[in-house]
């Protein structure tokens, strides 16, 4: 791979599409920094992706925290340029509307929506500088419409996608792209094969039928995808589900 000049952050660089999303961009020759909470959690992606001659530093973050993420986008952009940032952070929860503690509400929102702001926030202050780059934002089906059991992260999702599309309209016209995509479909991972098992059984879980669940090798070439579009025909939002999914 050729090394760019260019940095990519990853905010909420989880074991599945956040991984997948830093493989994908190392290996498209960017200086990947990755944050998460746990960021001890990261270093056998860094290994892995610095034994196929990538570069990938790890970091832990608190994407809440305004401190935080303002100090993490300043080191990637002061190691290299920064042309991507990637805001990944899920906090999918659910609870029935009468259970949900406050607590639980403003948790969610703080990591799904306000989190997301700062970022896009911090990215396009040095993106202004340099006078181009690509913010890009994951949504899910809640960003779109509600669900019962779902009203935190609804509220949160939806609030996400409001403000991609502000931050979308603002930076446009200075040569920023913003992106917001939604994933509407379960995606292979752990969790998700968690949940079915509990619905309908370990073997359901076991027994899915290939290509129902989203691979997150294949969201992240989604979103390579996204940076990688000429500016006469950018997309904003663009939505992703597999072959057998009903909407």
């Amino acid at each position: 791979m050729q090394p760019r000049n260019a940095s990519c952050a990853v905010i909420g660089a989880g074991d599945f599409i956040g991984a997948a999303i830093a493989r994908r961009f190392a290996a498209g020759g960017f200086l990947t920094f990755a944050g998460r909470r746990n960021g001890e959690k990261l270093l056998p992606l860094k290994a892995e992706i610095e034994a196929q001659g990538g570069r990938l530093e790890a970091r832990t973050l608190d994407a809440r925290s305004e401190e935080a993420i303002a100090a993490f986008l300043k080191e990637a952009d002061d190691a290299a340029p920064l042309e991507v940032c990637i805001f990944n952070v899920g906090a999918n929860v659910r609870f029935p509307l009468t259970e949900t503690p406050e607590r639980v509400f403003r948790k969610v929102w703080e990591m799904a929506c306000y989190a997301g702001f700062l970022s896009g926030r911090e990215a396009a202050k040095a993106m202004l500088a340099h006078g181009r780059g690509t913010i890009i934002f994951t949504g899910a089906t809640a960003s779109v419409r509600g669900g019962s059991g779902y009203a935190a992260f609804a509220a949160a999702k939806a609030g996400l996608r409001a403000v991609a599309q502000s931050m979308a309209r603002e930076l446009g016209p200075k040569n920023i792209h913003v992106a917001h995509l939604i994933v509407d479909a379960g995606v292979d991972t752990d969790f998700v094969r968690g949940r079915i098992a509990e619905a309908r059984g370990a073997e359901a879980a076991a027994g899915i039928p290939p290509d129902t669940l989203m691979n997150p090798a294949s969201i992240a070439e989604t979103y390579w995808m996204l940076h990688s579009q000429k500016r006469d025909a950018w997309t904003h939002e663009l939505d992703l589900r597999p072959y057998g999914e009903t909407w």
